[in-house]
This record gives C-alpha cells, structure tokens and sequence, in this order.
C-alpha cells in the first residue's frame, strides 16, 4: 500500500485536548486510511464497484480500524478517557460515512435507518467478534487480521476469493496499521508541532 501523508500533530500550544478533539482528529485518518486500502485494492485488481459493495468493503475497514485504535487507546487511557474519546471517534466516523455515502447512494430506503444507525450496528456487532482475538504491543494478531480478510473476501466476485485474503493480511494491513498508529501518536501526543518558519532554522553567521 502506498503510504499517504496523514497531517496528525496539533500546530498550537493551549489548552488540552479533549477526546472529543482527539476523536474527530483520529476519525478523519481512518477515514483517508480506509479510503487509501480500497484505493489500493482496486490498484491491484480486486474487483471492487463503486456502489453497494464500495461502501459494504468501507464498513468492514472502517470497524477494523476502530477497533484497532480501541486496543491502542485502551494501552494508552484510563477506562473513563477510553469510553469517552472511542464513542465520539465511532460517531464522528458514522458521520463522515454517512455524508460519502448519501452523496453517492442517495437517502437509505424505507425502514433501513440512517448510515449512520447501520454502521454503528455493523461495529457493535463485530465488537463482540473482534473481542475475541488478541492485541499487545506489536497489534492485533494473526486471528483479528484474518477475520477481517474474512469479512471482505465474503465482498468479493469469485474470481476475487481465493487471492484476497492473502493480499488483505499481507500487503494491505501492516501498512493501514503503521499508519494508524502515526495517527494516534500525533493526535495523542502533547507536544505541539513546530510552525514552518521555526523548523530546521540555519544561522546565516
């Protein structure tokens, strides 16, 4: 996967930030991270088309990722922070789905709910699945990664099945997690970002 410029790191100093701020920070590089994997997919010739198999594969990505930086934040929080910072993220990514989704699909049908009631659904869900599988300090293990290569390969044509999750595990992930976790290190990190005109300054004497 080719890896895409994630802007994570505060530029001000000030107060802290809430998890709320941290959330809606974290929810737009999921967003771009997902959106980059499927980008990559279909660079690689997965069949994946625009419509109601592009946002059922968005979905699928998204709750992977959630629950990943769940874990992370669940090594870096006290329980109350964790609670607070990973509602507001799961809401803020149902928010920014939702407006994708309604621009390219239109309003749901009758008696479907909102996008945003559907994925928070899909991610209560696959919680209790995910809760299954491990995490520690190198990420989630062979068992989480395969689930989600699982979910997707269920996405896919059958020219599709037998190749995908393979690529999902090896070529797709490690680079979707690397790039979580820069994200949560920026957006959790305390110390603000330089601005331009103070960074790699050279005396002229």
């Amino acid at each position: 996967m080719a890896n895409i410029r994630i802007k994570s790191q505060w530029f001000h100093n000030g107060a802290a930030k809430t998890p709320q701020q941290q959330a809606s920070a974290m929810a737009f590089i999921t967003w771009r991270v997902a959106q980059n994997m499927l980008k990559q997919m279909r660079s690689a010739r997965f069949d994946i088309e625009v419509g109601t198999q592009y946002f059922a594969f968005t979905h699928e990505v998204l709750v992977f990722l959630t629950q990943v930086i769940d874990r992370q934040a669940a090594q870096r929080m006290n329980d109350a922070l964790r609670a607070e910072f990973m509602t507001a993220l799961v809401q803020r990514v149902a928010q920014v789905l939702q407006d994708n989704e309604e621009g390219l699909m239109g309003e749901p049908g009758a008696g479907q709910g909102s996008y945003v009631d559907q994925f928070i659904d899909l991610y209560n869900q696959l919680a209790d699945h995910y809760a299954d599988f491990g995490f520690d300090t190198d990420g989630p293990d062979f068992a989480f990664v395969r689930y989600l290569g699982h979910r997707i390969e269920a996405l896919m044509p059958d020219k599709d099945k037998r190749w995908v999750v393979d690529q999902v595990m090896a070529s797709e992930v490690p680079d979707a997690l690397g790039m979580i976790s820069r994200g949560m290190d920026g957006v959790l990190s305390t110390e603000p970002r330089a601005k331009r005109g103070a960074r790699g300054a050279v005396s002229g004497d």
